[in-house]
Formats: structure tokens, sequence, C-alpha cells
């Protein structure tokens, strides 16, 4: 799908080749970051970035990702961006714990757009409860692994019933 269908609000949905991605989705399924488009910017958490908005074609010119649309119909998109440039700035949430005043990228979107089921948060690979990589990125961190913490992930949300699946973003 081209990008001119794109309409203020929709969530975008991506995973990449990076070894986080992967681990993202070995952990949850199918999706590593989500983001919310308004006026050609996506507005996301990232670790490079924090909170921050950007041209959406910078975004897809820094690295290849495959970007899924997603649409919440009954969405007031004003009063989402209004919301989604409130946190603007604020830092990203590496540990991924709750009550920080940090934000991963669907803690974000949960935040500004608060019609999301909170879950408790997943490490495994689906042999192990808490993969190699997860305990080596919290061994680095010098945090325990948030196991069972509340908090949400980038495919739990897009299995929301309340959003309606556009397609894959061409570009």
């Amino acid at each position: 799908m081209n990008k001119s269908i794109l309409q203020n609000g929709d969530l975008l949905f991506m995973s990449d080749e990076s070894d986080l991605s992967k681990a993202i989705i070995e952990t949850t399924e199918k999706y590593s970051h989500v983001g919310i488009y308004f006026d050609g910017m996506l507005y996301h958490a990232s670790r490079k970035r924090g909170v921050a908005k950007q041209k959406l074609e910078e975004y897809l010119a820094e690295e290849k990702h495959e970007v899924f649309i997603y649409r919440y119909p009954e969405i007031d998109a004003e009063i989402i961006k209004e919301r989604a440039e409130r946190y603007l700035g604020c830092q990203y949430n590496h540990s991924f714990y709750p009550d920080n005043g940090k934000f991963y990228c669907s803690q974000y979107i949960a935040e500004i757009l608060p019609i999301f089921d909170i879950v408790p948060m997943k490490f495994g690979d689906g042999e192990k409860e808490l993969s190699d990589y997860w305990k080596k990125y919290y061994e680095e961190l010098g945090v325990p692994v948030p196991v069972g913490q509340p908090g949400t992930n980038p495919g739990q949300l897009a299995k929301s019933e309340k959003l309606h699946y556009i397609g894959k973003l061409d570009y």
C-alpha cells in the first residue's frame, strides 16, 4: 500500500533485522516497534531519540523495516496528537519497567491512546522463561529482568480487536 492511504492516527507496526527486534519478536510475536502517524510524521519512542517525532521518510530511510498499518476507527486524532506532543523529549525506557517517567514504544502508544490492555511482561524464547539475549541485556543494564511486571508490547497491541488491519506499507 502506498503512503498516500495513511491517515492521522494510524498505528505503524514494524520489524527489522536487528538483534533486539528479533528478541522482541521471539518473546512476544510479529512486531518489534510501533509508532503513530500524524501529518507526515512518525511519533514514537526509540532507543536513539527517546520520545520523538520525525519525518516518516527519514525514519524509513534509516534502516530497512517492514511496516504494517493498523487503524483505530474511533480515534479522535486531534486529541491523540495533543497527547503525543505532550511526551516529546521524554527518555527511552531501556529497562521496560513501568512508572519511571520513561517510555518504550508500545508503552508510549498505550499512554497516549489508552485503549489497550496491560499484560505481564515475558522475556522467554519459547524454550526458556528467560532467553539468553534478555539475560545478557539485563546484565549489561545492571537491573533485574522485569518478568511479570505490567507492560505492553507491539505484537500484543496489534492483536487488539479495536484495531483494523489496513495492509503492508510499500515504500
